[in-house]
């Protein structure tokens, strides 16, 4: 059996923009949820730091994942993220250790 790949994608909005960025993360998650070869797609955000947010992602190899980031609800998001976010999107794919 393959294993899964696991995503961390944390997310630091700028803090007068972090309404704009929650919105525009909380829209992906449909369409991405959709998405063949997604297991699981959670979005979090921090507690003591609302500006920061991150995914929680599992999916069934990385030729998903690499589909997901071509797909255009993706691009588009990127795109319009680009003015929102304090520092570029932390992306870290991991395997489960068992």
């Amino acid at each position: 059996m393959a294993k899964t790949v696991r995503v961390l994608a944390g997310v630091v909005a700028l803090p007068e923009k972090i309404e704009e960025v929650e919105s525009l993360l909380h829209a992906l998650i449909k369409e991405t949820r959709k998405e063949a070869g997604c297991v699981q797609y959670e979005l979090l955000q921090n507690r003591d730091d609302p500006a920061e947010f991150t995914f929680v992602e599992e999916w069934e190899d990385d030729s998903a994942i690499d589909a997901h980031f071509a797909r255009a609800h993706m691009q588009t998001a990127l795109s319009k993220a680009a003015h929102l976010l304090a520092v570029e999107p932390g992306i870290r794919r991991y395997s489960a250790v068992q």
